[in-house]
């Protein structure tokens, strides 16, 4: 039997992906950027790089999720539970980034643990 060779991704959908995953970490260094950096680079890549869309839902089904969590979170602050919540969610946004760009770099599109599926 012949193995069925699949098609990797070329470099520069990969390299961008890469950094459209990891650009949701902007917002450490810059507040606020790291909602809007994501955005720009898929506005302005989406068209040359096609293979970029699937990243970018994932990526943004992440940020959209995040926002939810920490809105219940902050409102579970009053019964004790949403200052852990928020612990959490924090890693939680250092870590999948992390994971969705080393994916990326590797050609795969990794959906992120608890992210609601807004885009598909």
């Amino acid at each position: 039997m012949e193995e069925m060779e699949t098609q990797s991704p070329d470099k520069e959908t990969r390299t961008w992906a890469l950094i459209l995953h990891l650009s949701v970490l902007s917002g450490l260094i810059v507040p606020m950027a790291g909602l809007i950096v994501p955005v720009v680079i898929f506005i302005l890549k989406k068209d040359q790089i096609p293979g970029l869309t699937p990243h970018g839902y994932v990526v943004f089904n992440w940020m959209i999720s995040v926002l939810i969590y920490a809105l219940v979170s902050f409102i579970l602050i009053f019964i004790g539970i949403g200052v852990l919540l928020i612990l959490v969610l924090a890693i939680l946004s250092l870590v999948f980034p992390i994971i969705g760009a080393v994916k990326a770099s590797e050609g795969e599109v990794w959906s992120y643990p608890l992210s609601i599926k807004f885009f598909k």
